[in-house]
């Protein structure tokens, strides 16, 4: 074959594409190359496929959150009614004993029942209208002076009904003053006395007792020391109540002197409702309780020892050096001592005064710190 014809078939050869390339560029394979509107439609359906994948994640998660919402609701509402439940069970209870209580003690102490509690308009045909008159002599300020609401009020506070049936206003602030007056005791305070109390801004007690002629005044003084003892007593049980050393040794010794002192007081209570107090113990009770509520407790403390101990002669060293009664030992067994601090009873009483000054001044302390008592 000459060198032509070789030529022919290599340049022949070389013009036929492969048999590989042809199959690699078939019709049936995908493009090698996209378009760029082709590649934005792509790049933007994924885009909004991830955005609707991550807005039901979103979706979801908000469910899941609502759901745990609504039950945290219901569950502190549950937990919310049943706190209302057992509060309301207790409180009832809570009456119940303290009904039992004052009933065993109003037994014990000879003082009538509590009427039951009524509506208004019911229960009153049996009871019907109180008319009766009363004398207003041992009541200053009562009754003219209150508004229907404190009658009200104060009649509650004495387990009465608030009105009876066919009961205008004037019997109803009649039957108040007979409610008060005739042996209902007061159970607001800590000890129960059928002395009516008086306010706060009402307490304070005058320079010296009144005298013995003038029963309004002295009835209203009594009135006052009962007042200012009940308000210290309770100030006293609530101080002990929030505290939570109860179970300590100083936490039973100061709960048992504040209910020591209650029960001690009671006589001195019994002898303001009577009238029947010594005149020379009225006068420094007067002087102790005005010393006190001025916050001058060093002047209410001289008060006390001068009533406790006075200026009674008292036996120091050898008191009896013969067999002979001398003039000066007559004073070692009379005087204000024996007369005073003779009695067992009023010896406990004047202690339970001293005590209520001793928490007075930490409870209402002095702006001048020289009249803390030591």
């Amino acid at each position: 074959m000459d060198f032509a014809s070789l030529m022919s078939e290599e340049i022949a050869k070389a013009e036929r594409p492969s048999k590989s390339t042809s199959t690699q560029y078939s019709s049936s394979d995908p493009k090698k190359y996209i378009s760029r509107r082709d590649a934005e439609e792509a790049r933007k359906a994924a885009y909004l496929a991830e955005q609707k994948a991550l807005e039901q994640e979103r979706a979801a998660k908000a469910a899941a959150k609502r759901k745990r919402e609504d039950d945290a609701a219901e569950e502190a509402q549950r937990r919310e009614e049943k706190r209302r439940r057992l509060a309301e069970e207790s409180r009832l209870k809570r009456e119940a004993k303290e009904a039992e209580e004052e009933k065993a003690r109003r037994k014990r102490l000879g003082l009538p029942e509590l009427l039951p509690p009524a509506d208004d308009g019911e229960g009153g045909g049996e009871k019907g209208a109180v008319e009766e008159e009363d004398d207003d002599d041992d009541w200053p300020g009562e009754g003219g002076d209150l508004s229907q609401e404190e009658v009200v009020q104060k009649l509650r506070g004495l387990g009465q009904p608030a009105r009876l049936f066919g009961e205008s206003d004037t019997s109803r602030v009649k039957r108040y003053r007979k409610a008060a007056r005739g042996g209902v005791a007061i159970a607001a305070g800590p000890i129960a006395t059928t002395l009516a109390p008086v306010e706060e801004k009402d307490m304070k007690v005058p320079d010296k007792a009144p005298a013995v002629s003038d029963r309004k005044a002295r009835r209203y003084l009594f009135r006052q020391l009962a007042s200012y003892f009940n308000m210290v007593l309770r100030e006293w049980e609530l101080a002990l109540a929030r505290e939570d050393n109860v179970d300590t040794f100083a936490g039973q010794a100061a709960r048992h002197a504040m209910v020591s002192s209650k029960e001690t007081m009671r006589p001195l209570f019994r002898k303001f409702e009577q009238g029947d107090l010594d005149e020379s113990i009225l006068e420094a009770v007067v002087e102790i309780v005005k010393a006190a509520q001025e916050r001058r407790y060093v002047d209410a403390n001289d008060g006390y020892l001068r009533l406790s101990i006075g200026k009674a002669a008292w036996p120091i060293g050898v008191t009896m050096v013969g067999i002979h009664e001398r003039s000066a030992r007559e004073k070692l067994h009379g005087g204000e001592r024996g007369h005073i601090m003779g009695s067992e009873v009023t010896r406990k009483y004047l202690q339970s005064i001293k005590r209520c000054l001793t928490f007075a001044q930490v409870r209402w302390p002095p702006e001048d710190v020289r009249q803390l008592m030591g």
